[in-house]
């Protein structure tokens, strides 16, 4: 009984070992073999004493290597090869961790295949790291607020530009043309942007859009000024939300901090009616934008602090959170996206979702104010209905877990549906304030349960930048369906809201139903 040793190892053999190297090099295998003690380090090798030792990993095919003689084989040595092509599940007997450093140093850092080790993080590391996860999370809420203020400003407030201006609904609805110029141009300036200039700097690129667009809004100016503003908005929140949902739907837990993101988003949209109502029925209505300049002066200041212009993979490695996307082009991105049939019924979805919502919230204090006679305080309807939406979006996260993401969506679209028909045919104001506000507790978690929904239906390696365009298509909406509401109204009335809107939750249920349910195999 000879003993050979391999890096220190002990193991016995019955026959010796032959020149592995010198062997291979002779039968001309394509291997690039290494000194015996180098080639074996990561192999998995079975010592004496230790076969309880096991070590969950990859389910490795073991082949002998090219040169070893038949009758070696025949010996049983107790050295076998791992070979570079492995299988998932399975358990490999390997030294244990304190047998011999160098072995483990071999396997974990070894050319032949990444480690499944994962680093070990010191506790006071890893609380620095959740307090700058908190930090970011919460900029980002802060800057979902915004948003949420910008598309809960426009309702209340469009009875008085029409006044002010003296224009009739499809004039008044080129303020929603020049929002979905500004989206448009956003979502397809997105992944270029990002690939180019990284997170940290495209979201903040977007805010000082935004600032730019309401500094035009608060002087009143002439008309086509205020629609020029509206497209700079549009421009900057499509950059906003595209950077802002890629970046939560990565993170760990992302249903939850989704719900939380898009309930910030609904807490600002319920926020700003309350504003908006009230200088509504100003001389100086246009003042109120001057509180959406000092939300988005917050917002700039938050985005620098939180993230520093840095690109999404350093901040996630930042916060202890794997890197999702690999280091492509932009054309490349954009190319492949582009074939992907799953995101653009992800995107028409979302265009639907987002336009019937921001409708809601916007020509609904028109409905109330002619059709059911609200008067100036009917603004408040559209606090309610967004005021709904947030809590949807915190509240409703335990059912959606218990029935199933997919399966409560057609819950949420049918209820609401029939809620819609009641504010249609039922002429009570209160009736209609109600059905409103819980219309938008239906529709609240949708939206997050959606950008949830992408990621076990999408590539993991193109998931930012698919849910980028997901949401600058979506966001394409809020403008879309608001003007063609617009339209409608100047031709019909504006009793021709309720059948357009449930029309389109129709669409939305059909739409759904088309989108896999089941993980893309990567």
């Amino acid at each position: 009984m000879s003993k050979a040793a391999v890096d220190g190892t002990l193991t016995e053999q019955t026959t010796p070992l032959p020149d592995v190297s010198a062997a291979s090099h002779a039968t001309g295998s394509a291997l690039d073999l290494r000194p015996a003690a180098a080639l074996l380090a990561p192999a998995a090798v079975l010592l004496h004493g230790d076969s309880n030792m096991r070590r969950r990993g990859s389910d490795i095919n073991r082949v002998r290597p090219a040169g070893l003689a038949p009758d070696a084989a025949s010996a049983g040595e107790a050295i076998e090869l791992a070979s570079l092509a492995s299988k998932r599940g399975g358990d490999v007997e390997c030294a244990p961790a304190g047998a011999d450093d160098a072995v483990g140093s071999a396997g974990a850092h070894g050319t032949d295949g990444a480690s499944s080790a994962v680093p070990f993080v010191a506790p006071a590391e890893r609380r620095r790291q959740r307090r700058k996860a908190m930090v970011c999370f919460a900029a980002l809420c802060w800057n979902f607020f915004g948003v949420g203020w910008n598309d809960g400003s426009t309702g209340p407030l469009l009875p008085t530009i029409q006044r002010y201006y003296d224009i009739g609904f499809a004039v008044v609805s080129l303020l929603f043309v020049f929002n979905v110029v500004g989206f448009v141009a956003g979502a397809l300036a997105n992944i270029y942007l990002s690939d180019r200039y990284g997170f940290g700097k495209t979201i903040v690129i977007g805010a000082l859009f935004q600032l730019l667009a309401y500094s035009l809004d608060v002087i009143a100016g002439p008309f086509p000024l205020m629609c020029t503003a509206f497209c700079f908005a549009g421009f900057g929140l499509a950059l906003q939300t595209c950077q802002g949902n890629g970046f939560v739907g990565s993170l760990r837990d992302s249903a939850t901090k989704l719900g939380l993101l898009h309930a910030s988003y609904g807490l600002g949209a319920f926020s700003a009616p309350l504003a908006a109502t009230h200088f509504a029925a100003q001389q100086r209505w246009s003042l109120h934008y001057l509180i959406s300049v000092s939300i988005t002066l917050l917002n700039i200041t938050f985005l620098i602090v939180a993230f520093r212009f840095r690109r999404q993979d350093d901040v996630m490695a930042d916060i202890g959170e794997a890197p999702t996307d690999p280091d492509n082009t932009g054309s490349s991105k954009l190319r492949q996206i582009m074939r992907m049939g799953t995101v653009h019924f992800l995107a028409i979805w979302a265009l639907i979702y987002v336009g019937v919502e921001v409708t809601l919230g916007s020509w609904s204090v028109t409905f109330i104010e002619q059709k059911r006679h609200g008067g100036v305080t009917a603004g408040y309807i559209s606090s309610g209905f967004f005021g709904g939406l947030m809590l949807g979006r915190v509240l409703l996260l335990w059912l959606n877990r218990k029935i199933g993401e997919r399966r409560v969506m057609f819950i949420y679209a049918f209820l609401a549906i029939q809620l819609e028909v009641t504010v249609w045919v039922v002429p009570s104001l209160v009736e209609n304030a109600i059905a409103v506000s819980v219309i938008g507790l239906l529709l609240g978690p949708m939206y997050p349960i959606l950008v949830n929904h992408s990621k076990h239906v999408l590539p993991t390696w193109l998931f930012t930048g698919c849910v980028g365009w997901i949401a600058g298509v979506g966001q394409t909406g809020s403008a879309i369906l608001p003007l063609v509401t617009g339209l409608l109204a100047s031709k019909f009335g504006i009793a021709s809201l309720q059948p357009f809107i449930v029309s389109m939750m129709s669409t939305m249920i059909v739409i759904w139903a088309f989108i896999p349910r089941m993980r893309r195999v990567d």
